[in-house]
């Protein structure tokens, strides 16, 4: 056989050896419901457009189709009935060392207080209308304010309020000590729980969380970037990355197309590594958007093994009216 026939033959089953070790259709195809991640719980949205950490996003949000706050804990059990399977949530902590549920860094902009958490004890926090601030027309209404007075809670408080349901725990600090408060509050939770809880956010309280608690899962993004990165260089030879071994990673659904064998036989590799995919909206540079209509609901690979990032529980959630 002439060389270049021989090269021909050899790159024609070399592209075909390739296509095999990597057809999402000769992988087991997934079954069983979504698995949905409620940022936030049921909350008020808004726009992402120019949105930087130190935006009001309450001062922006879009007319309101319900009168749920985020954060609290009617706002998380309308998330569980429309069909989360976990909900995020956002932790800082108090002047006199409380875990408290609260988003922003100050209260300035969300309620009737001034300052920061860290500023106030959980006596001085409690009666502020967590409504206060929201406005959908730059002002000239603010149709929660009024509601939110007395919603304000603490950790264990949502705890013992869902001691069945699981949690994404958002670092807002980067202070060690926090970490070291949670990892009190967590320390005691049986092995059969365990899994009910991953923490993300300030590298250090996640630090200092995970190292008390060997068990504790976390969102990294830098672990993420480590895992995907090597993955696309070499997993094209069927081999999954060390680096993803018992992860929480966090892949923007339209990056999905660039993983070998997506969706299915990915899938597959991520499971025998003890991976969990959580699913975020498509990514245009901004900050991390949610699967939050039908369009990009139905980009989700059916019977997704992982879970899916949303910012709208209420209205793509398995028991939602749509």
């Amino acid at each position: 056989m002439k060389p270049r026939r021989v090269g021909a033959a050899c790159g024609v089953a070399a592209l075909a050896t390739l296509y095999l070790t990597n057809a999402s259709w000769l992988a087991p195809e997934p079954t069983g419901p979504t698995r949905w991640l409620a940022h936030r719980g049921v909350h008020q949205t808004f726009s992402l457009e120019g949105v930087e950490n130190d935006t009001c996003t309450a001062s922006r949000i879009r007319p309101p189709t319900h009168g749920l706050i985020e954060n609290t804990i009617p706002s998380m059990r309308a998330a569980f009935e429309a069909g989360a399977s976990v909900v995020e949530l956002d932790v800082q902590v108090s002047n006199d060392r409380q875990l408290v549920v609260f988003h922003d860094h100050t209260l300035d902009c969300r309620t009737d207080g001034h300052g920061t958490i860290e500023d106030h004890d959980l006596a001085e926090l409690r009666p502020l209308d967590l409504g206060y601030g929201y406005t959908a027309d730059g002002g000239k209404t603010w149709p929660l304010r009024g509601t939110g007075v007395g919603l304000l809670v603490t950790l264990p408080e949502v705890l013992a309020a869902f001691p069945t349901e699981s949690f994404l725990l958002h670092f807002k600090s980067n202070t060690p000590g926090d970490g070291d408060l949670l990892a009190d509050l967590l320390a005691a939770t049986p092995d059969t729980e365990r899994d009910r809880f991953v923490v993300y956010g300030g590298q250090r309280p996640v630090e200092a969380a995970t190292t008390r608690l060997p068990w504790l899962a976390s969102l990294d993004k830098s672990a993420t970037k480590g895992c995907l990165g090597a993955y696309l260089a070499y997993g094209w030879l069927g081999l999954t990355p060390s680096a993803c071994d018992a992860r929480w990673l966090a892949l923007p659904i339209s990056h999905g197309r660039w993983m070998w064998g997506w969706p299915n036989r990915f899938q597959a590799r991520m499971d025998a590594a003890g991976a969990t995919v959580l699913l975020l909206g498509p990514y245009d540079g901004g900050p991390a958007a949610g699967v939050d209509d039908e369009a990009t609901r139905s980009l989700v690979p059916p019977g997704f093994g992982g879970y899916v990032w949303t910012n709208r529980i209420e209205t793509v959630g398995e028991t939602s009216t749509r």
